[in-house]
């Protein structure tokens, strides 16, 4: 066996030593100790920060229903509002919901009510009131499991189909970041395009991509043949890269992946995908945006397109 404790650590030295010329941008050499002198970040500068905890008081609505979401539609965000639209579908009235609109680019996050649920100020948060005291939940896995088990949908009960649900929901967990803070980020969001981290997320994505592929040219779903909440974990965000998301289809020929095609036209088929995808959402045309979402009825009276046509007035 070879021996790796002589070898050399390619950390802050090594890289100070290379040729600055070669560094992006040029000249560049990380500092001893990193201190946030200037925002970074691209377009969402104003949001980042290396501290958490509120940056201004504001408490958090509370509308009529037991549960009380509070987001975004992001994929993140869109993973929840599917599965509570799926819940309803299947006449679980206790999953009624309150869907209220927390801006990230507007640092609604960062509020003390919104920090005082989800101290990582990441959307979506969710609060269920229907159990004293509320019970508080962040992370969109933490929310799709907890919903999952407590109307006993979408979750397996044999050891077999729970596992197979379960390590799929935590693979996307765990991969998604290298394809929306690592891919999105470079190759549509950052202030100037970057050859090397554009390639190194590119290929990561694109294994990503035939990890699905692969295994959905054996299954109908991601745990076999029942739809799960790895499935509505997964979908918004490979989903988005597949259609329409950073503008990258070409960049990754996504055509290559007919298996995962098939998949992604499948689930965006089910009313209730398309009613989530909807909730909370601020981009698109306005007919495809439900900002706020209190009652089934908001989807066919509170659309934006509908919301516009009455001068802003919303009922």
């Amino acid at each position: 066996m070879q021996d790796i404790q002589n070898k050399p650590c390619l950390g802050r030295d090594n890289v100070a030593e290379s040729d600055p010329a070669l560094n992006q941008p040029a000249g560049y050499v990380p500092p001893r100790v990193w201190t946030w002198d200037a925002p970074s970040g691209g377009q969402f500068a104003n949001i980042n920060r290396p501290t958490s905890g509120p940056t201004h008081n504001k408490a958090l609505p509370v509308g009529d229903h037991p549960l009380q979401l509070y987001s975004m539609g992001t994929p993140n965000g869109v993973k929840v509002t599917i599965l509570l639209e799926e819940l309803l579908g299947l006449g679980h009235g206790g999953a009624e919901y309150d869907a209220w609109m927390i801006s990230i680019n507007a640092g609604d996050q960062f509020g003390s009510g919104f920090v005082a649920v989800n101290p990582n100020s990441k959307i979506p948060a969710l609060v269920d009131h229907s159990l004293d005291p509320a019970v508080s939940l962040f992370e969109s896995g933490s929310i799709l499991f907890y919903l999952a088990e407590k109307f006993g949908e979408f979750l397996p009960t044999d050891p077999h189909g729970r596992a197979k649900t379960m390590n799929w929901l935590m693979w996307q967990m765990g991969s998604a970041p290298y394809v929306g803070g690592g891919l999105g980020h470079f190759y549509a969001y950052a202030p100037f395009k970057m050859e090397y981290p554009i390639n190194r997320f590119a290929m990561e994505t694109k294994r990503q991509l035939h990890v699905l592929d692969t295994h959905l040219a054996q299954h109908e779903y991601m745990a076999g043949d029942s739809y799960t909440i790895a499935d509505i974990a997964i979908y918004p965000w490979y989903g988005n890269i597949m259609r329409d998301a950073y503008n990258c289809q070409e960049f990754l020929s996504v055509h290559e992946y007919t298996h995962l095609d098939r998949w992604v036209s499948q689930l965006a088929e089910r009313p209730a995908v398309q009613r989530g995808r909807m909730v909370n959402r601020t981009f698109g045309g306005p007919e495809s945006q439900l900002r706020e979402r209190h009652q089934a009825s908001d989807f066919e009276t509170n659309r934006e397109d509908m919301v516009i046509a009455r001068g802003g007035a919303r009922v």
